[in-house]
C-alpha cells in the first residue's frame, strides 16, 4: 500500500477509536461515588492496609483515607483511580484546591479541586495522628 494512503488511514483510524471512546463515555475522569467505592480504590493499592476512616470530597474525585499505618490519598487518573500514602507529603493551598508535593516519583504531585472549606480542612486531617 502507497504510504500517501497508509498515513492518512492510519491516523484516522486512531482519531475514530479516540472519537468512539468519548462518545461511548470511556473518557470520563474517574469518581468515587461512596465511602465503600473509595475504600474499594484504596485496598486495589494497598490490600494489607484497610481503610479506618475515609473523608469524601464534595465533588467526589478524591478521598482522604485514614489507616493503621498512616494516611493516603485515592483520586482519579484518567478513567481509573490510584492511590498513594502521605507519608513526606508536602501539602500546599492553592486558588482552588491543594497540591501534594510526594516523595514517590510515579506520582511526584497531586492537584485536587477542593472546595474552601476542604481545602482549608484537609491538611489539618493529614496531619493528625493515625
Amino acid at each position: 500500500m502507497p504510504l500517501g494512503i497508509l498515513v492518512p488511514l492510519v491516523i484516522a483510524g486512531i482519531a475514530g477509536i479516540a472519537v468512539l471512546l468519548h462518545i461511548l463515555g470511556l473518557s470520563r475522569p474517574a469518581t468515587l461515588a461512596s465511602e465503600d467505592a473509595a475504600r474499594t480504590a484504596w485496598l486495589d493499592e494497598f490490600p494489607d492496609d484497610p481503610a479506618l476512616r475515609i473523608v469524601l470530597s464534595h465533588d467526589h474525585t478524591a478521598a482522604l483515607i485514614e489507616t493503621r499505618d498512616g494516611h493516603g490519598i485515592v483520586w482519579p487518573m484518567g478513567a481509573d483511580t490510584t492511590a498513594r500514602y502521605l507519608t513526606g507529603a508536602r501539602i500546599e493551598r492553592t486558588t482552588n484546591g491543594l497540591r501534594i508535593d510526594l516523595p514517590d516519583y510515579t506520582a511526584p504531585r497531586i492537584r485536587l479541586r477542593l472546595a474552601p472549606d476542604e481545602a482549608e480542612l484537609w491538611p489539618h486531617l493529614m496531619e493528625t495522628p493515625a
